[in-house]
């Protein structure tokens, strides 16, 4: 394969605002490890495994990696490639190289009495959206072994700032006295909860989000092949919109809505946050302990930016300027903001600011959630 038929097939691969990134790359002196950090819902995770891909490569010609033609390339194709070690939460595994986690991971088993924390949630659930420690050690202890295919072996963690500090530390000493011919792929969403010990022995790589008319492109294309999805232009930009504009994350939102599959986590994220919308935009009168509890289920993290993204529109029109995120709901947020309190709302986006901080801590989500939003009522009263 030629390195101009070869470009082509990855720019088809990657998002176009993600291909000048690609372009910059150098797979003949690339860094024991780099830190690829943006917006989640960007396509970062794919444009990393395509990178991976072509790293472990064994085309002698490096201008047409990934080749897909080596014996390396068909291994990872079929996500049975040796050299590729992932820790990524359950919930993302389906995006990774098919065949990966075929097998479950031998994990201690839990006595039903850990099962079940004090929101009600399955702790074994709430694990499928964390790295494992389990599987972090192995991983990183297993780095002591030499390649298997006598090139380069690539570990690809994502989300970095999942990780607990026990296995942090231990990756920073692999990354101070990384192994031979290994390369550390490392991807954040929120490069301010990743140790600054960790972002010093790395090349941070800013991955950008697309501008507004390029990621709809990129959208209306991709759904164009999806005959059977019914949906109109003013919902795919309104989403768009919500999900401060992140097309991966747009896309993956129209699916599951499409799909209805009710124990999707990001099914339940959509309908959480479009009630929780619902409820905020009642400002004063909300009842913000059934809002609580009609949202308690959907990710921590989801719900805190549906609240933030509000948030922020609102003082946005208390400044008398227009909504971000939320353009379609316009009436109600420059109504609202005539009647918030604006030293009221600063501390209400502070208390957002500092639970984002701690949104991955194992609290019980359902008190955090009743003490946001009864502060978000007392925005609106004297």
């Amino acid at each position: 394969m030629n390195s101009l038929v070869d470009q082509n097939r990855v720019a088809k691969q990657l998002a176009p605002w993600l291909q000048p990134l690609w372009d910059a790359m150098d797979l003949s002196a690339f860094p024991s490890s780099v830190l690829i950090h943006g917006q989640s819902g960007i396509g970062k995770l794919k444009f990393s495994i395509e990178l991976a891909k072509a790293l472990l490569c064994e085309s002698p010609i490096s201008s047409a990696k990934p080749c897909n033609q080596c014996d390396g390339c068909r291994w990872f194709n079929s996500g049975n490639h040796p050299d590729f070690i992932t820790l990524v939460p359950e919930t993302h595994r389906k995006y990774l190289p098919h065949g990966d986690f075929d097998v479950d991971v031998d994990l201690p088993k839990k006595s039903k009495a850990t099962q079940v924390d004090g929101d009600g949630e399955a702790a074994e659930k709430k694990e499928k959206k964390n790295i494992s420690i389990e599987e972090t050690r192995s991983a990183i202890e297993g780095l002591s072994v030499g390649s298997h295919r006598g090139g380069n072996r690539v570990i690809l963690i994502y989300p970095l700032e999942m990780l607990r500090s026990d296995s942090a530390n231990t990756l920073l000493k692999s990354l101070e006295e990384p192994p031979a011919n290994t390369i550390f792929i490392l991807l954040a969403d929120r490069l301010d909860r990743v140790l600054p010990t960790i972002r010093s022995r790395c090349r941070l790589l800013a991955a950008p989000r697309p501008d507004r008319t390029a990621g709809l492109l990129w959208l209306r294309q991709r759904l164009s092949g999806m005959t059977d999805l019914k949906i109109s232009a003013a919902d795919v930009e309104s989403i768009y919109d919500e999900q401060g504009g992140a097309p991966y994350a747009v896309l993956d939102s129209l699916i599951a809505r499409h799909n209805k599959d009710d124990k999707d986590e990001l099914t339940i994220a959509i309908q959480a946050s479009r009630y929780l919308l619902q409820a905020m935009s009642q400002g004063s009168r909300i009842n913000w302990l059934d809002a609580a509890e009609k949202t308690q289920k959907a990710r921590y993290s989801m719900l805190l930016a549906t609240m933030q993204r509000w948030a922020s529109d609102l003082q946005s029109a208390a400044q008398m300027g227009a909504p971000r995120y939320y353009p379609k709901h316009e009436a109600s947020i420059k109504a609202l903001a005539q009647q918030a309190r604006l030293p009221k709302l600063l501390r209400f986006w502070k208390s957002l600011i500092q639970a984002r901080r701690h949104e991955n801590h194992p609290l019980a989500n359902r008190i955090q959630l009743e003490a946001l939003l009864s502060q978000y009522q007392q925005v609106f009263e004297d």
